[in-house]
C-alpha cells in the first residue's frame, strides 16, 4: 500500500507544521486574535480588516481545520482500502479520536479566554492536556503510516517487562513535554531581560507560580535524556533489523534536545528557538514510539535465551526499557 502510506506520512508532516504554527500563535500572544469566538473569527467566517494577531490566529484555525479533514479522510480511505484487523485501522481510528479532542481543547482555550496574557493555572493545566493530546495524536498518525508501510504490529503478550519499561519511557517523555509546555508559557508571559534576572525570578518565592515552575523542565528533561541516551546506545549492534539505527537515533535526538534546551535558556527563549526546540521534542517522541512498537513487534535476537528475557531490564539485549 505505497500510495496510501505516502499520504499518511504527508498527513503527519502537515500536522507537525500545524503544531509549530500553533506554538507560534502562543509565543507571539496572538491566541486572542479572533476574540472569544470559535469556530468563527470575531463572529465572521472570513474576517475583514484583520490585524496581524487576527491573521495569525485565523490562519492557524484554517490549517488546523485542514489537518482535521485530512485525518478523517485518511481514516475513511484506510477503512475502505485496508483489510479488516489490519493494525493501521485501529491506529487511524485513534488518530481521528485524538484529532477531535485536539479541536475541542483548542476551542476551550479560546472560549474560556485562556489565551494571550492569561496567566492562570487553568491555562497551564489546559496547556498540559493540550500537549499530551497532541503527542498522542501524532503518535497515532505516525503508527498509521508505519503500519501501512509494512511495520509489524506490537505483541504485548509474554512481554510484560518490556512493555512496562517502554511505557515508563513514554510517560517520562510526556512529563518532560508537559513541563516544557508550562515553561514555554512562563517564558511567553514573563520574558526576562537577562539570564541573571531569569534565574533570580525562578528562585524567588514571590515570583508567579508559572515562573517558579520553569525550573522543573530542565531537571526532568535532562534526567529523561540521560536515560534515553543510555538505553538507545545500549541497542547498538542489536541483530534485529532497524532496532540499532532507531536506538541510535533516539540517543542522538535526546542529546540534541538537551543541547537546544540549554541554548534556548541562554538566548532567553526567542520564538524561533522555541519552535526548533518543540520540533525536536516532537521528533524525539515519534522516533521513540516507532522504536517501542518495533521492539514489541520484532522477535528477540538470537543471542538472548528465551528464559532470560524476563530478568533483564533496560534497553539491553532484550530491548526491555
Amino acid at each position: 500500500m505505497p500510495s496510501i502510506a505516502r499520504v499518511a506520512w504527508a498527513v503527519l508532516g502537515w500536522n507537525l507544521a500545524v503544531i509549530l504554527w500553533g506554538a507560534y500563535v502562543r509565543a507571539t500572544g496572538s491566541g486572542a486574535g479572533c476574540g472569544a469566538h470559535w469556530p468563527l473569527c470575531n463572529g465572521q467566517v472570513i474576517p475583514r480588516g484583520a490585524s496581524t494577531e487576527m491573521m495569525v490566529e485565523f490562519s492557524h484555525r484554517l490549517t488546523s481545520g485542514m489537518a482535521l479533514i485530512a485525518v478523517v479522510a485518511l481514516a475513511v480511505w484506510i477503512f475502505r482500502a485496508v483489510p479488516k484487523r489490519h493494525p493501521a485501522r485501529r491506529a487511524a481510528a485513534w488518530a481521528t479520536a485524538f484529532m477531535l479532542t485536539e479541536a475541542a481543547v483548542g476551542a476551550a482555550l479560546v472560549l474560556f479566554r485562556l489565551v494571550a496574557d492569561n496567566a492562570s493555572m487553568a491555562r497551564a493545566m489546559f496547556m498540559a492536556v493540550h500537549l499530551v493530546n497532541t503527542f498522542l495524536l501524532i503518535a497515532c498518525i505516525a503508527l498509521t503510516a508505519w503500519f501501512l508501510s509494512g511495520g509489524s504490529s506490537p505483541q504485548v503478550r509474554g512481554r510484560s517487562r518490556l512493555t512496562i519499561w517502554l511505557g515508563a519511557g513514554a510517560a517520562a517523555l510526556l512529563l518532560a513535554g508537559v513541563t516544557g509546555a508550562i515553561a514555554a508559557l512562563g517564558d511567553t508571559l514573563y520574558p526576562a531581560g537577562s539570564l541573571a534576572s531569569a534565574l533570580a525570578a525562578d528562585l524567588s518565592a514571590t515570583s508567579h507560580i508559572l515562573i517558579r515552575l520553569r525550573l522543573l523542565h530542565p531537571l526532568i528533561a535532562v534526567a529523561v535524556a540521560v536515560a534515553l541516551i543510555g538505553g538507545g546506545l545500549n541497542l547498538r549492534g542489536d541483530s534485529r533489523r532497524g532496532v540499532s539505527s532507531l536506538g541510535s537515533l533516539v540517543a542522538a535526538l535526546a542529546f540534541l534536545q538537551v543541547a537546544m534546551g540549554f541554548v534556548n535558556v541562554l538566548l532567553l527563549a526567542p520564538v524561533w528557538m522555541q519552535l526548533l526546540h518543540l520540533l525536536m521534542a516532537d521528533a524525539l517522541w515519534l522516533v521513540y514510539i516507532l522504536l517501542a512498537v518495533h521492539l514489541l513487534g520484532s522477535s528477540l535476537p538470537e543471542r538472548v535465551r528465551p528464559r532470560a528475557t524476563e530478568s533483564i531490564s533496560g534497553f539491553g539485549a532484550t530491548g526491555s526499557h
